[in-house]
Order: C-alpha cells, then sequence, then structure tokens
C-alpha cells in the first residue's frame, strides 16, 4: 500500500484551525464564568486579597482550559484520529503498525505535545527533518500523519468495519523493491513525491 505522509505546513495549518477553535471554546467559557463571578481587573493593584482573588479565579481558569485542551485532542484522536482541524486539510494519525489511535495513545501523544513545545518547540520542527514526517509527539506515541485523499487515491476507500491505516509492515506497491522501509533505499527519481514517503 502506498503511503503519503502530511507535511510540516499542512500539519500546521489544521493545529492553527485547532487551537483556534479552542480558543474561541476558552473565551465562551471564560465569559460565562464572569458573568457567574464578576472579575474586576481594576481591583488588580488595591490590596493583598484582591490579588489573592484574582489567582483564585485565574488558576482554575487555568487549569479548566489546559484540560479542555486535553480532552480535545484525547477525544477526537482516540475516536476517528482526526481532530477537525487535520479533517479540514485531508490528514488522519495511525498508529506506526497502521492499527487506529486508542485512547491511551491520544493520552501519550497529548503528553508529546507539552514535550514538543517545551525547547522552542523543536519537536513540530522536527516534521521538516524527520524522513516519515514524525514530530517528537509521534515518536513518543508511535503514530505517523497520513494524507487520507491521497491515501484513497492510490489505494481506494477504505471498506466499512476496517481500519484507515496501511498495514507498514506489508508492502504491495512499487517501493518494495527497495525493502519494507518505505522506500528508503529508493533513488530520489524513484520516490513519490521527490522523497521518501
Amino acid at each position: 500500500m502506498t503511503v503519503f505522509y502530511g507535511g510540516f505546513w499542512q500539519r500546521f495549518v489544521a493545529l492553527s484551525i485547532d487551537m483556534i477553535i479552542l480558543y474561541i471554546f476558552t473565551i465562551i467559557l471564560f465569559l460565562i464564568g464572569n458573568l457567574i463571578v464578576p472579575f474586576h481587573y481594576d481591583s488588580m493593584y488595591l490590596t493583598d486579597t484582591s490579588s489573592a482573588l484574582i489567582y483564585a479565579v485565574f488558576f482554575p481558569y487555568y487549569g479548566m482550559a489546559v484540560l479542555i485542551n486535553a480532552a480535545y485532542f484525547i477525544y477526537f484522536y482516540g475516536t476517528t484520529g482526526q481532530t477537525p482541524g487535520k479533517k479540514l486539510l485531508g490528514l488522519k494519525v495511525v498508529r506506526t503498525d497502521g492499527k487506529p489511535v486508542t485512547f491511551g495513545i491520544a493520552f501519550l501523544r497529548w503528553v508529546g505535545y507539552i514535550i514538543s513545545k517545551l525547547p522552542f518547540f523543536l519537536g513540530f520542527i522536527w516534521v521538516v527533518f524527520d524522513g516519515r514526517n514524525q514530530g517528537w509527539h509521534d515518536k513518543i506515541a508511535g503514530t505517523y500523519v497520513i494524507k487520507t485523499h491521497r491515501y484513497q487515491e492510490i489505494n481506494g476507500p477504505v471498506p466499512p468495519g476496517e481500519s484507515f491505516g496501511p498495514t507498514f509492515d506489508n508492502y504491495s506497491d512499487r517501493n518494495t523493491k527497495y525493502g519494507k522501509e518505505h522506500g528508503y533505499g529508493a533513488p530520489k527519481e524513484a520516490r513519490f513525491n521527490g522523497k521518501n514517503t
């Protein structure tokens, strides 16, 4: 089966869409919370008691935002392998053996997001340099991001009830003559899109 991995810019746009959705949802949550417990910015400089109240309000909101972020990615990856952003860009997260992502793998991948962010987002930028377009979070969770449109175009639609992902250790395409490592031994002119796929 032929596999096309999602590129850096496609994944960047997909993640940006997801973050916008999360940001809007978090703002709505904050506004609703502000109606219930009014938050007055002019009280920040009045007393220590006011400052303590601000921290008491801020940290729960921040904690809630983190929980919403985790729930969003874990739910979508654990159920369909696609967040709304990835679905719009025609991308899907699958395990390296081609099987669907479980909730446990989805949680591990979300933790990997945190690790990928820490050193100046280097874990995300790593997608550009990796032969299989894996970020650090992909390597931690054992996942690939594949192009669903290209997969269907080459291999046909997925039968109902079967997983979308290919079986990566059982190739039957023109890359097999270069071994099972996704055509990594193939000369450049023999690679799809001019690169290893």
